[in-house]
């Protein structure tokens, strides 16, 4: 499993009340799983599961037959949040539940899951624009599986989780530059890069990160590191068609493929550069 972008954990602040955001939950309860209705006939095809909606109608009312869904539909999922994640303990622990329900009663944390209803109440955007770039991904790398993707709420920890053929979207990792939390929590760098439209390029590159890692990552020099994710970000700008990472590493590998048209995406991210 890849794990990336581990930042600062919650601080405290006055506490909220979401009365609209319970009800907004509560009406969704009867579609928790939110998969694919019938085979759409496109390999490339994305429907975001919305795992994030069963965990927060747990850790907002406790109910227990959410906590269930979560346990039995999505096992992994679960497992990885709160053993990788959170680090609250293992999830056959007698007590991990009510660890993990006590740890969101933060006031900041329940702030969040309130939020994070209300900006990703419709994902119909994300969807329709990831399964754009898999496509253009698929035809690049025509053996590649397209994998499972879901949302989650994971506490400001990673954005992106990538492991077992699946894509880990921590949406508290994207409620825009001035969400109040991050304002005073992440520099201005990092929150341009928190928004909604960083969804889908965070989720190509931590895909093709995950199919093309960096060769001996522990002995790699930095210069090594930079231009391997130069080639992993234009890739992007490739998939995405939009020049979403623009810094010296990828105007290299622009100026690269210039000269060298016919070479593919594989065949970049398998080949060093000079």
């Amino acid at each position: 499993m890849h794990r990336f972008l581990t930042f600062d954990s919650a601080v405290k602040v006055k506490k909220v009340y979401g009365i609209l955001f319970l009800m907004m939950i509560l009406c969704v309860g009867c579609e928790w799983q939110l998969k694919p209705s019938g085979d759409t006939g496109n390999s490339a095809q994305v429907v975001i599961e919305r795992y994030d909606r069963i965990e927060s109608l747990y850790l907002t009312t406790g109910d227990y037959s959410a906590l269930q869904q979560m346990s039995t539909s999505y096992p992994m999922q679960t497992r990885m949040l709160i053993e990788d994640m959170l680090h609250l303990g293992k999830v056959d622990d007698s007590d991990i539940n009510a660890k993990f329900l006590h740890y969101f009663q933060d006031s900041t944390l329940q702030a969040l899951l309130i939020e994070v209803q209300r900006q990703y109440a419709d994902m119909d955007d994300v969807n329709e624009n990831l399964t754009k770039a898999f496509q253009q991904l698929k035809d690049e790398l025509p053996k590649m599986e397209v994998p499972r993707v879901y949302t989650q709420i994971s506490s400001f920890d990673q954005s992106i989780i990538v492991g077992n053929g699946t894509i880990g979207i921590s949406l508290d990792k994207y409620l825009g530059k001035d969400y109040p939390f991050y304002q005073t929590h992440y520099t201005e760098h990092q929150r341009q890069l928190m928004v909604r439209s960083m969804i889908v390029p965070d989720c190509i590159a931590f895909y093709l990160l995950s199919l093309y890692p960096l060769t001996n990552p522990e002995t790699a020099t930095q210069g090594k590191r930079d231009q391997h994710m130069g080639r992993i970000q234009w890739s992007v700008n490739k998939v995405v068609q939009s020049t979403v990472f623009d810094n010296p590493f990828v105007k290299q590998v622009e100026n690269y493929m210039k000269t060298h048209r016919q070479t593919t995406i594989h065949q970049l991210l398998t080949t060093t550069i000079e």
